[in-house]
């Protein structure tokens, strides 16, 4: 591909990012040139966002159910899994299992709550009183 024909298609990541392609310039030489998007790639990462936005929105709605904690929905919204929350959290699997139960989690000390949280990135407050809105991954 030619330099200039490099696609400068604008997407979800439009004016945050940039690719690193190669092209070939004038002289047939390869050279590093920035690409604003191509809309292929765009068109697949809305729809990757979407199966990410519905599995969020699904543990949302499980913990507003009470069938887990809060810790199970940003896990779930920060793309974890237990072995990595664990791993996070220096704690055995079986812990962070036992932590995604509502039960579970009312009985947790400060300590492990400001220990999530961090790990979270969130304040104490927002794990422990949970009030999450739909999230959505949409081009404003």
């Amino acid at each position: 591909m030619k330099k200039e024909d490099v696609p400068q298609d604008k997407g979800m990541m439009d004016g945050r990012f940039e690719d690193l392609c190669y092209a070939l310039d004038e002289q047939g030489n390869y050279v590093p040139v920035l690409s604003a998007g191509w809309e292929p790639k765009n068109e697949a990462m809305r729809q990757a966002w979407e199966v990410i936005d519905e599995k969020v929105e699904e543990a949302r709605q499980k913990v507003l159910k009470g069938e887990f904690s809060p810790v199970y929905y940003f896990m779930v919204k920060n793309m974890m899994d237990i072995r990595l929350l664990a791993e996070y959290m220096e704690i055995r699997k079986r812990r962070v299992r036992r932590h995604l139960k509502p039960e579970e989690f009312a009985r947790l000390d400060r300590a492990i709550l400001e220990k999530y949280a961090d790990v979270f990135d969130i304040g104490t407050e927002r794990l422990v009183n949970f009030n999450e809105g739909p999230v959505s991954h949409e081009e404003q």
